[in-house]
C-alpha cells in the first residue's frame, strides 16, 4: 500500500483543496442523496435523542450546526479544514472551531455535550479510532454518539467485503472538484465493534432507503453510554 496515497493525512490534503467546491455543493443542494434523504435522516436521528447540546465533529461548512441552532439546540462544530471553518463562521449560527481529530482525541476540545454527531465525516483509520476513544469523555451522562456513513454493503461495490483503504471518487460532482480523498472501508461488523470496544451500547441502527434506487442511501448508528 502506498502511504502517500492512502492515509489520514491525504484525506485532509484533499479536503483542504476542495473546501470551496464542497461549500458551494452543500449550500446549493447539488448532492441528490443529501437533498432527498440523508440530510433529513441525520436530523431525525439527532432529534430522536432529544439533546440540549450537540458536538458536530467534521462539521464542514456548518449546515447541520445552523439547523440545530435554529431548533434551540446548543451546537458546536469542529473541523480540521480552516477554510470550511471560516465559511461556517461567516454564515454564523453556531460555535465553530478549527481542530484536528488528533487534537480532539488528546482532550484539547474541552466540551461536554448530550450528543456527538459525525455525519459522513469519519473517513480515515487512526483518526477515526481516536475520535471513538475520546467520545465518552466528551459526553454527558446518558449521552448519545450518532454516526451516519456510507452503507458498507452498498459502498463495497464489487470489491471484497473487508476492511481496508479505498480510492476516492468525485463521480457525480462538478468538475470543480479534484484529487479525491481516499477513505478507509469498514464492514458493518467493524463499525459496531468500534462502538462496543469504546464503551458504547448500540441503541439503534437505521438504514435510510433511497426512494429511487430502493437501496440504503446510508447507515446511521446511534450509540449510548452504559
Amino acid at each position: 500500500m502506498n502511504k502517500d496515497l492512502f492515509s489520514d493525512a491525504k484525506i485532509i490534503q484533499s479536503w483542504c483543496k476542495n473546501a470551496m467546491p464542497w461549500t458551494v455543493a452543500v449550500r446549493e443542494k447539488q448532492i441528490e442523496s443529501r437533498k432527498q434523504i440523508t440530510d433529513q435522516a441525520i436530523i431525525d436521528a439527532i432529534f430522536s435523542c432529544s439533546p440540549g447540546s450537540v458536538l458536530d465533529i467534521g462539521c464542514g461548512e456548518g449546515w447541520l450546526v445552523r439547523e440545530l441552532a435554529a431548533n434551540n439546540i446548543n451546537a458546536v462544530g469542529v473541523d480540521v479544514v480552516p477554510t470550511l471553518i471560516e465559511e461556517a463562521k461567516c454564515a454564523g449560527g453556531g460555535d465553530f472551531r478549527a481542530m484536528s481529530y488528533e487534537e480532539i482525541a488528546s482532550g484539547k476540545l474541552g466540551v461536554s455535550v448530550d450528543a456527538i454527531v459525525c455525519n459522513f465525516s469519519l473517513l480515515g483509520k487512526e483518526s477515526v479510532e481516536g475520535v471513538f476513544r475520546a467520545a465518552p469523555s466528551l459526553l454527558n451522562r446518558h449521552g448519545s454518539f450518532i454516526v451516519q456513513t456510507l452503507h458498507p454493503v452498498i459502498a463495497c461495490s464489487d470489491l471484497p467485503y473487508r476492511q481496508g483503504w479505498r480510492e476516492g471518487s468525485w463521480t457525480g460532482f462538478s468538475t470543480d472538484f479534484s484529487d479525491p480523498p481516499p477513505w478507509y472501508f469498514r464492514t458493518l461488523e467493524s463499525w459496531i465493534k468500534l462502538f462496543v470496544d469504546n464503551g458504547f451500547r448500540l441503541r439503534e441502527m437505521r438504514e435510510p432507503v433511497h426512494q429511487k434506487t430502493q437501496k440504503p442511501a446510508s447507515v446511521i448508528f446511534i450509540g449510548g453510554l452504559g
